[in-house]
């Protein structure tokens, strides 16, 4: 005897998309409630038409599984362009990028430090872009009942570095997340903006003969081992770069916000030449956003 279409979704309600998917395959009955409204709508986030209605322009769709694919493709606009909107393509978590507007940018309304410029390939309308300053501190905040409970997120910095930056070579910068207004709360470390550290500090140690080393450049570490735990940048997909910030478990319970810091004021440095598309927060371990 053949289970009814609505007990088949119900039990794949409880895998994963791709499972969905592949399960399709079964037979006609299982490729019947793979493809239902009933299942499709178990994956999206439960506010996700609240959503949808925060954007100018909502994507059509002819089903739920259509909207899951699309949301999963293509970032979504939401609250007049300051925030992109997306589901996890493997989950069904929910997705955020935070644009630079909607960052407290220390100086970033000073056009003789920063200036405001569109790209081509920028997800926003406008990106920050860093003349220069000797101060470098920019915060983001975000409600953590907008994200997806009992899920375990991380934030990142997704930046890039004009042909002439500086200042980025060798000063770390302090990053952190966590509760906002509980400094305790935030985990903070250092991580570098600059691509290129990471191969540099490879040369920094050049073997020579058994026994010995040649040290690339002493004063920039005291034990050149130690930088080979460092952070790096990474390059993404669309041809940004990315940097974790830290990670943060939400556990659902309350609305709380949630606050991303990137600092650099104690080195007291000038730097130039860094480019921010925002701050992006995603289920950890999952691959950065879909090009928009």
């Amino acid at each position: 005897m053949a289970l009814p279409e609505a007990c088949i979704a119900h039990v794949l309600s409880f895998t994963s998309p791709r499972d969905a998917c592949r399960l399709s395959c079964v037979s006609s009955s299982f490729r019947s409630a793979a493809d239902s409204d009933a299942l499709w709508d178990s994956f999206l986030p439960p506010d996700c038409l609240s959503l949808l209605s925060r954007s100018s322009s909502p994507p059509p769709f002819s089903s739920k599984k259509h909207l899951y694919l699309s949301l999963s493709r293509y970032p979504l606009l939401i609250d007049d362009g300051l925030k992109s909107f997306w589901v996890d393509k493997f989950c069904g978590a929910k997705c955020f990028m935070l644009s630079p507007r909607s960052l407290s940018i220390v100086w970033g309304c000073t056009p003789r430090y920063w200036r405001w410029t569109s790209v081509p390939d920028g997800r926003f309308e406008e990106v920050a872009e860093l003349f220069c300053v000797c101060w470098l501190e920019m915060r983001g905040r975000i409600s953590t009942r907008m994200l997806s409970s009992s899920t375990l997120y991380a934030a990142y910095l997704v930046f890039n570095l004009t042909a002439s930056a500086y200042g980025f070579e060798c000063q770390p910068v302090e990053v952190s997340v966590g509760i906002a207004g509980n400094d305790g709360d935030a985990r903070k470390r250092a991580v570098y903006l600059d691509p290129k550290g990471a191969q540099r500090t490879q040369q920094q140690i050049v073997p020579r003969r058994a026994g010995t080393r040649i040290l690339g450049d002493e004063a920039r570490s005291p034990n050149p081992a130690e930088n080979l735990d460092l952070q790096y940048p990474n390059k993404r997909a669309d041809g940004w770069f990315e940097i974790e910030l830290g990670d943060f478990f939400n556990e659902g319970i309350g609305d709380k916000e949630l606050e991303m810091a990137v600092c650099e004021v104690r080195g007291g440095n000038w730097k130039s030449g860094l480019v921010i598309q925002g701050f992006e927060i995603r289920p950890k371990l999952h691959k950065s956003a879909p090009s928009p």
